[in-house]
């Protein structure tokens, strides 16, 4: 497969498992109140947002949805990074606007390791969904196509987002934008159908007052070459009809078309002369119709009806003052529909308006099992700029949950921000709660996330999937200083372990076992905060 290469490419390739582990701190104070569904609202660099949430929900996302800079030369994105380079940080670090003339190397250098750690967080039957416009379009299908494999790719969906063309326009109207859409595995990933729309409805009718309800008229014939499909017909009014029409075939045998008759699914016109054709019924059809890759503005909405959403939720003066480009509701909504189900995590990593959280939860009000949302925002993406996460994003999802006494969607919001890396300068851990350090441990020992549903069992944490009990001596990493804390693997400690039949790894502040107990007993013992090092970046 052909390999897209580009400026910095070297520097970013393996950036996403060096990008430091931090920890994420709740901000009690910017909680949102409502019912507990599991959103969480995270502040920070997506880069390293998305590397903390590995740990829990790595493999484990159904559905993301993105819109990341288009990099059309007026957004004057900021390409914030881990790169340890000087030179690189330096090139890297600028505002990108038009006049960088490595301002497509640099969105190439910002996406790539952003789309590796989102292509981990995505579960085996999960899908992911770019917007983009013609500025980037081509770079990204190369792009994805390295990451996730051509092979993954589903379609490309066409977004008419405006309702009226740009007389200004020097060349065309820019009238779309693009929707990227691969899986993680398209054997397994399956879409769901659209949901059937009134217009759709509205063309099933009953003018022969069928018991079975309304229903719609199927072509009978076909130019599919069928060897019992070349018959003539004689309709019950009496008019022949030699045959199927010309270069056609009839789809069902002349003894299937008489059973259809006789069950009358057949409509041969008010006079019963015409030609016949298969009545389709509204209740025998499939709840939804099949995703297609064309998306009007009248199904899913436009821009400006986006920035309309936005200036009635928040303090905007009109349309022209909101300062970023939100998606319709109605758009995400349609993404969320097709690509994930109820009980499902949905995450976003480039959030902006919020408008995806605000879409899930209004999901979730139509009743039944809900979706899980995780959003990332940038605080500032200039020195001087408002906090978007806080001022926009927060602000916009805490109205439509609130709202105004039964209008709200009553739903609530974590609020987190990116803490300290996992281990300091010093090698120390940082202050972690035991659920949190065992969720670390279990995917440092097993690659695998931290089950949903587990608590933490003191000690031990449960058998991978290699046969190997997995324990975490309680009390952090710092033994007590008698050198019997309940962190230190010693014989009175290991007395009290819970029994498995199999080897058993130990992570600990201290092992007293010399090395033939630990064969005897099948022992592995790491080390803490050491064992975790290498999570750190």
């Amino acid at each position: 497969m052909p390999r897209m290469t580009w400026i910095g490419k070297e520097a970013v390739l393996d950036l996403h498992r060096k990008v430091p582990l931090r920890l994420l701190d709740e901000v009690a104070a910017q909680a949102i109140p409502g019912r507990d569904v599991g959103h969480e609202l995270i502040e920070g660099d997506n880069l390293e947002a998305l590397r903390a949430l590995l740990p829990r929900h790595q493999g484990r996302v159904k559905c993301v949805t993105i819109d990341p800079p288009y990099n059309t030369g007026n957004e004057n994105w900021v390409y914030n990074d881990a790169v340890n380079s000087p030179a690189m940080r330096a090139w890297l670090g600028k505002a990108v606007g038009r006049d960088d003339l490595t301002r497509h190397d640099k969105w190439l250098c910002l996406m790539y390791p952003r789309l590796m750690l989102l292509r981990e967080l995505l579960s085996e039957d999960g899908s992911i969904w770019v917007f983009l416009d013609d500025h980037e379009i081509g770079p990204l299908r190369l792009l994805m196509d390295e990451i996730f494999g051509a092979e993954q790719f589903i379609a490309t969906v066409i977004w008419q987002k405006v309702y009226s063309p740009k007389n200004s326009a020097r060349h065309f109207s820019d009238d779309h934008d693009y929707l990227v859409i691969y899986a993680k595995d398209a054997r397994r990933w399956k879409p769901n159908l659209v949901p059937r729309s009134a217009a759709q409805d509205k063309a099933y009718k009953n003018p022969d007052k069928d018991p079975r309800g309304p229903w719609k008229s199927g072509d009978l014939s076909a130019r599919n070459s069928y060897s019992e499909g070349t018959y003539s017909i004689t309709c019950p009014g009496g008019r022949e009809i030699a045959g199927p029409p010309k270069g056609s075939y009839w789809r069902v045998s002349a003894t299937k078309l008489a059973e259809l008759h006789r069950d009358k699914r057949i409509w041969w016109g008010k006079d019963r002369n015409s030609v016949p054709s298969i009545k389709r019924f509204l209740s025998e059809v499939k709840a939804g119709v099949t995703p297609q890759t064309l998306w009007t503005y009248d199904e899913v909405g436009h821009t400006q009806e986006a920035k309309k959403e936005l200036v009635e939720l928040m303090d905007f003066r009109d349309s022209a003052a909101v300062f970023i480009s939100p998606k319709p509701l109605r758009l995400i909504e349609r993404v969320l529909t097709i690509g994930s189900n109820p009980g499902d995590t949905v995450l976003d990593a480039f959030a902006g308006s919020g408008t995806t959280g605000h879409a899930v939860m209004r999901l979730n009000s139509i009743g039944g099992e809900s979706r899980r949302c995780i959003l990332v925002q940038l605080g500032r993406d200039q020195d001087d700029g408002p906090n978007i996460c806080q001022k926009i994003t927060r602000e916009r999802l805490r109205r439509a949950s609130v709202g105004n006494g039964e209008s709200g969607l009553g739903e609530a919001w974590t609020y987190k921000r990116l803490g300290k890396p996992l281990v300091d300068g010093d090698g120390r851990l940082g202050d972690l709660a035991y659920p949190d350090l065992a969720a670390l441990v279990w995917w440092h020992a097993t690659g695998a996330t931290w089950p949903a549903d587990k608590t933490a069992e003191r000690a031990f944490l449960g058998v991978g999937g290699d046969g190997t009990g997995v324990y975490l001596l309680a009390g952090g990493s710092v033994p007590d200083k008698d050198g019997a804390s309940r962190n230190a693997l010693t014989p009175t400690m290991l007395a009290k372990l819970a029994p498995h039949d199999g080897p058993r790894l130990i992570y600990g502040a201290v092992c007293r076992l010399g090395e033939d107990d630990l064969r005897r007993h099948r022992l592995t013992f790491r080390q803490l905060p050491q064992a975790l090092a290498a999570l750190g970046g």
